[in-house]
């Protein structure tokens, strides 16, 4: 039987549950890993990475996975701020997960903290999602080649509201200003601790633009509470909504996010987190997530995953300072 569990878990990994008898069951309902998760979001309620959080809760309880979830949210500075109060609070603890991704990889870095990614343990690369511009619904701005005039007449009066400072979104605007002809320390950036703040500023003017995951203004660029100017991925999410490379600015960006342990967790401790998260990824229900909230498929675990994170905190760093952020 033991046998016969292990390949039903590693055949719903892969898609193929239902090649053995009760393996359609199995890959809708699987087998209890944790009785309850503790999930800890570096960021306020709102954002992109309390989604995700929630969005995890959803899945691997519904499919039987977790008992329940207890969270809890501690914003500021791109995760600077809760990411030492996580480490220091849940060291070697089994049953704990933080959500955190691109963002926090900047943010530490522009901020020169002490305490870092490098210092939890990594243990899925779960989404991928392209950031979009917008502006409140009564603005000026009518369109991309608008906004972009704004910045180049002057970058100091087009603030633009977004996450932590030396985050996706300010790297994204610092690329946009350099694409430009100006330089990125003229930007006036104003950040904010969660998507709750900055969809609030927005639509009530105190920035004249936004910057942040596409999924996180979805809801209000649908209710017609904000415009939708462009995306910052490779190629259109919508076919209404162009993005800024195609638009004339040669900028791609794209934003990731993952869970990760605290420090000190045992090797079996760290293969049972990520073996949740997997068969969690494996599950029909978690499929549908990704497609209803426009969220990329950019699941990786393992030493893929270590090697992916030293790169992209390389990268990371390499695009800061040639922006003058870090």
């Amino acid at each position: 039987m033991p046998q016969r569990r292990h390949l039903l878990a590693t055949l719903a990994a892969m898609g193929l549950g239902a090649a053995l008898p009760g393996g359609r069951r199995a890959a809708a309902q699987g087998q209890q890993r944790f009785a309850s998760i503790y999930m800890f979001v570096p960021a306020a309620p709102g954002g992109g990475w309390d989604g995700l959080g929630r969005a995890i809760e959803q899945a691997a309880r519904g499919g039987g996975l977790v008992g329940n979830f207890q969270f809890e949210n501690v914003g500021g500075a791109g995760g600077s701020v809760g990411l030492p109060r996580f480490v220091a609070q849940r060291r070697g603890r089994p049953d704990s997960l933080m959500v955190a991704g691109s963002v926090m990889v900047g943010a530490t870095l522009t901020n020169k903290t002490p305490v870092g990614i490098k210092d939890v343990t990594p243990i899925a690369r779960l989404t991928e999602e392209a950031s979009v511009v917008v502006v409140p619904a009564a603005s000026d701005i009518r369109d991309i080649k608008g906004f972009f005039d704004a910045l180049k007449a002057n970058p100091g009066a087009t603030n633009v509201g977004g996450g932590s400072a030396g985050g996706t979104d300010h790297i994204a605007l610092g690329l946009m200003l350099k694409a430009l002809g100006r330089s990125a320390k003229e930007a006036s950036y104003v950040a904010f601790a969660g998507g709750g703040p900055a969809q609030a500023a927005i639509m009530g003017g105190q920035v004249k633009a936004g910057i942040s995951g596409l999924s996180e203004f979805a809801e209000q660029i649908k209710g017609g509470r904000m415009r939708a100017l462009a995306t910052t991925g490779p190629e259109r999410t919508d076919p209404n909504l162009p993005t800024l490379k195609e638009s004339g600015v040669d900028v791609v960006l794209t934003n990731w996010r993952g869970v990760f342990g605290p420090p000190g967790l045992r090797p079996d401790a760290r293969e049972a987190l990520v073996r949740l998260m997997t068969e969690m990824h494996a599950l029909p229900a978690w499929k549908e997530t990704l497609r209803t909230r426009d969220w990329g498929d950019a699941f990786l675990t393992g030493p893929e995953l270590d090697a992916f994170l030293e790169r992209d905190r390389t990268q990371t760093e390499a695009v800061l300072k040639e922006i003058g952020l870090a």
